[in-house]
């Protein structure tokens, strides 16, 4: 496991542009078959269509190697995570129309990068998590005992 130091340096603040613009299926690179999975070795469900999430804005918390930010964890943000995530730099509440995105807003599901989560987790600010739609790259970042204390859909 890398340290969340080296990962947050290597991790982009949420811009939505072009970088961040959706990829045809046929581009992706787990368009061979193999079916992405979730934390509990489960196929991964669909974290949000409204907003529409994702690294590849898909509404899926799938990971790529060009994904340098692992936007792998499904997250419910609540307004205490909003403020913690704007005091470190990504505002995620802003409209940012030009972008076409609407800003978050308390209950929405959005795809957050492993180690934001994590650090919002030292910081007592995480946010509840949809664990089957958190992708197993998390658990490079995250352990699973934490995800599963913030988890809204295990029983």
């Amino acid at each position: 496991m890398q340290t969340n130091d080296e990962n947050l340096q290597k991790m982009p603040t949420f811009t939505p542009d072009s970088e961040h613009a959706p990829v045809s299926i046929a581009a992706r690179p787990w368009h061979n078959g193999d079916m992405a999975r979730n934390v509990l070795g489960e196929p991964l469900s669909s974290c949000s269509m409204q907003p529409l999430t994702g690294f590849f804005r898909d509404g899926s918390c799938r990971s790529c190697d060009e994904d340098v930010g692992r936007h792998c964890v499904c997250v419910e943000v609540n307004a205490a995570f909003l403020a913690f995530s704007r005091e470190r730099g990504n505002d995620l509440s802003t409209p940012r129309p030009e972008f076409g995105f609407a800003g978050l807003k308390p209950g929405d599901r959005w795809c957050l990068c492993s180690v934001r989560w994590q650090e919002a987790l030292e910081a007592g600010a995480a946010p509840p998590i949809v664990i089957q739609a958190t992708e197993e790259k998390a658990l490079e970042d995250i352990e699973l005992a934490d995800l599963k204390r913030f988890a809204v859909d295990l029983c």
